[in-house]
């Protein structure tokens, strides 16, 4: 296995978050266009149980994308990790945004 040196290792975060940031904006504006699909529905009376299937959709949407920005988040702590640094605060940091969001 080869290593890469840092800024081979900084190019390969960069172009990785660039491409999540790009499938993020994919996915909430999917999102997006499923409430607008929400409005639609309610606005041309469909079936209250129609809606309330479509808004489930959207709510386990959100919180797929939401568990994945978490996910991204661990993902900043591991690549920034040193072994000289404070993992185990920056860990924590993450779990009480899961605790306070989710």
């Amino acid at each position: 296995m080869v290593m890469k040196t840092r800024p081979e290792l900084a190019r390969c975060i960069s172009e990785r978050e660039a491409e999540e940031r790009a499938r993020m904006v994919n996915r909430l504006r999917r999102i997006e266009g499923q409430i607008r699909g929400l409005s639609e529905m309610v606005a041309s009376g469909r079936p209250c149980e129609d809606v309330a299937q479509q808004m489930a959709a959207v709510r386990r949407a959100l919180e797929r994308a939401y568990m994945h920005m978490m996910t991204c988040t661990l993902m900043e702590v591991a690549d920034g990790y040193t072994p000289e640094g404070e993992i185990k605060q920056d860990v924590q940091r993450v779990l009480d945004l899961l605790q306070k969001y989710a």
